[in-house]
């Protein structure tokens, strides 16, 4: 028995962005339709290094694909030279439960986490929506463009991080795939005067101020995915319609546990899960004027469905290394 190694590399080159799309659309609509097996992401907590380790199992009954992702999250990481998120993904045969497949999963979880943003805001955000405006300019920002340019058309995008020469070097990045105006900023404030607002700070403390939010805004709040972290202010959550990736994971990890924590939102004030909007159970955006918050917490049927579209793009094009198991 053998299993097929898939190096970052390799990943790399068999996954791009409507791919990770169209699994992240699979993975949400068979969410909604109960066809999913899917615990909440477990954690160890590496205190003393500021980091994190996840065990994210899956299965998709639908597509008949199993795994489990293992990923850590390391603030201090980039000064050593390191990814601040690293992961593997395994792919488990359903029927006789044997790997059948492991891959690197660190490109992978930042499209399939970028996938996920678009496809919300495209149920989500005003259609006309054109103006983009992004606190934080890392690996996460870039992928979450990456997919809502593939929905919307964007003229401008509003980019703030410090130092600011993050927020340039993002612009560098994204003119490869959207040519566009492009304002770097120092202040929060000035960014989130935008059509669709995207959050991909590791922040603890509330970044976006409930006044700062026009009305009709979408807002993809991605940073938040592990117990105490909260990047938009509690009464914004309180305030507007919220839709969460999966209820189970969000109200203990996701943007929405720490007013969930203070007693300021209720887990029945929350809107409904993606999945449900996909299958048409519940409407997404229903005025031009209501806010909208996507809380995304990242879901291993995202990875198990993203992971199996490349297992088999790399069975097709003969990539990997067979490595013997038994």
């Amino acid at each position: 028995m053998e299993v097929l190694w898939l190096s970052e590399d390799e990943v790399r080159s068999l996954l791009t962005m409507d791919d990770a799309i169209k699994a992240v659309e699979r993975a949400f609509s068979d969410h909604g339709l109960g066809k999913t097996q899917m615990p909440p992401k477990s954690y160890l907590y590496f205190n003393r290094y500021d980091g994190d380790l996840r065990t994210m199992p899956a299965y998709l009954e639908g597509m008949d694909s199993a795994g489990v992702k293992i990923v850590n999250v390391h603030e201090k990481n980039p000064a050593q030279g390191l990814p601040t998120v690293m992961a593997i993904l395994v792919l488990n045969s359903p029927h006789t439960g044997a790997p059948v497949a492991i891959m690197g999963a660190t490109y992978l979880t930042s499209m399939r986490t970028g996938a996920a943003g678009g496809v919300a805001a495209s149920r989500l955000a005003r259609p006309d929506s054109r103006v983009v405006g992004l606190v934080g300019a890392g690996v996460q920002a870039r992928t979450q463009l990456m997919a809502l340019s593939r929905f919307f058309k964007i003229e401008q995008v509003r980019v703030v991080d410090r130092p600011m020469d993050r927020a340039r070097a993002l612009e560098a990045e994204c003119r490869k795939f959207l040519d566009c105006d492009y304002s770097p900023t120092a202040e929060v404030q000035e960014t989130c005067d935008c059509d669709i607002l995207v959050t991909t700070t590791p922040s603890r403390e509330p970044v976006v101020k409930e006044v700062w939010i026009r009305p009709g805004t979408h807002i993809n709040a991605i940073g938040a995915d592990a117990r105490g972290k909260q990047e938009l202010e509690s009464s914004l959550t309180v305030g507007s319609k919220v839709v969460v990736d999966d209820m189970a994971q969000a109200v203990h990890s996701g943007e929405v546990n720490v007013p969930i924590s203070q007693g300021v939102l209720k887990p029945e004030g929350i809107y409904g899960q993606i999945g449900e909007i996909m299958i048409g159970k519940n409407p997404g955006r229903t005025s031009r004027e209501e806010i909208t918050i996507f809380d995304s917490t990242g879901l291993a049927i995202q990875d198990v469905a993203t992971g199996s579209l490349v297992y088999q793009r790399a069975l097709d094009a003969g990539l990997g290394n067979w490595m013997k198991f038994l």
